[in-house]
């Protein structure tokens, strides 16, 4: 169901459409019961009667509602709506870190530095509070107009309580695969040090104006995170300290024991530029997970495929019989 300028859902009246994904419409919408503009997050139709979609949704709405922090979209309440369940965030004026890499990218180190470093801090409250993002990426970050990072969409956010979801009831693989770990890619749930992950690959390519990694197919993508080596930031981009080098290779080793093991940790060094050991970019990266053939994200692509080359024979069997 794709809502129009004008249209009235619930009590929310949609003002424009800021984005489609996967799974989503997000619109901008004024509620007419508050006179605030707000967020309204509509599922996709064909969507709806997925569990796991709405486990997301709670997910979303749970996580949101319960963190209170300037780095975090704060959650104003859910509904259904002629059958259709919504969320609804606050609204927050701004351009996402997407856009700004791409328009200004790369950006000078000293305002990648300031918005990595408020980043962490945003992320270290929600680790604090048993809350793992799991999906950090510059679409997921919107920067307000004074500068501040705000970190959006917790629909696959690891709470303490949370149970394992499969999206579609596919794969418990969760993540994109620019910014997943390699143990998400492995198919495991994934920890602080996931997000640490990918905070280092967010300033590798504020700082670059690239990704670290790039392919032709999401598995091509994956697989490098697993098994290549990520290219030095300075090298990418001559000119780029050796301290901030290091900082996102520590952020993107492969095994987490090697990554900082905290937010916190990852701030100290962003605030203290001048003392940060740079010794680990003389260290062969361990790895800690198995081949990627026998990763759980390299069986789900394969199913995905055949199944895709099935519907395809069929519909053509189909239509050969016509």
């Amino acid at each position: 169901m794709m809502l129009q300028i004008g249209d009235q859902f619930d009590r929310y009246q949609i003002r424009s459409h800021m984005a489609q994904g996967g799974m989503a419409d997000i619109y901008r919408a004024y509620d007419l019961m508050s006179g605030r503009e707000v967020v309204l997050k509509v599922p996709n139709q064909m969507m709806i009667g997925d569990p796991a979609l709405y486990e997301r949704f709670q997910r979303e709405l749970e996580v949101t509602n319960n963190l209170q922090h300037p780095a975090v979209q704060r959650g104003l309440g859910s509904g259904q709506y002629n059958r259709t369940p919504y969320l609804v965030t606050e609204f927050v004026e701004g351009q996402a870190l997407r856009q700004i890499i791409e328009k200004e990218a790369p950006l000078t180190p000293e305002r990648a530095v300031d918005l990595t470093r408020k980043i962490a801090e945003g992320m270290a409250y929600c680790h604090e509070h048993d809350v793992i993002h799991r999906d950090l990426k510059p679409e997921n970050v919107l920067v307000s107009k004074d500068g501040q990072p705000v970190i959006l969409d917790f629909g696959l956010a690891l709470t303490r309580s949370a149970r394992r979801v499969t999206y579609a009831n596919l794969t418990p693989t969760a993540g994109t695969p620019d910014y997943m770990s390699p143990e998400q890619i492995e198919g495991q749930r994934g920890d602080a040090r996931s997000d640490i992950y990918a905070v280092g690959i967010m300033l590798y390519e504020m700082l670059c104006g690239c990704a670290p990694y790039s392919g032709d197919t999401a598995m091509a993508v994956m697989a490098q995170h697993v098994q290549g080596n990520a290219p030095r930031a300075d090298q990418t981009r001559p000119g780029i300290s050796l301290t901030l080098t290091a900082i996102i290779a520590r952020c993107m080793q492969r095994n987490p024991d090697d990554r900082y093991q905290t937010m916190r940790a990852l701030m100290h060094d962003l605030d203290h530029l001048d003392s940060v050991d740079t010794s680990v970019l003389n260290k062969a990266p361990r790895s800690a997970a198995a081949p990627f053939w026998r990763s759980q994200a390299f069986i789900a692509v394969v199913i995905s495929a055949l199944v895709m080359i099935a519907i395809v024979l069929f519909a053509l069997a189909v239509q050969g019989l016509r």
